[in-house]
């Protein structure tokens, strides 16, 4: 599963395709110096349950720790990622 990133500097998405078509997207924007937020995170439903939208999550925190970001999980699956997810907390806020 290839994700990708896109932003504009205020806010982005990591997202993933199948044929052409948004599959999985995890929003977020960026909140003062060095904040992250997570604000909602999707899957299509026919791909529900697949890690999806963990990879989404995990993508982010990847990207956190690139860019010296500390992320804020707004989205409930994000949170609960991040709950189950001890080796991500060096990026949570």
């Amino acid at each position: 599963m290839k994700i990708q990133n896109q932003n504009d500097t205020k806010r982005g998405s990591f997202f993933t395709e199948d044929g052409g078509r948004r599959i999985g997207e995890m929003f977020y924007s960026f909140s003062g110096p060095g904040k992250m937020v997570i604000e909602h995170t999707e899957v299509d439903g026919a791909h529900e349950g697949k890690g999806f939208g963990r990879q989404l999550v995990k993508a982010g925190v990847l990207y956190a720790r690139e860019n010296q970001l500390k992320i804020i999980p707004v989205c409930p699956f994000a949170r609960k990622i991040f709950e189950i997810t001890p080796e991500f907390a060096d990026v949570l806020f």
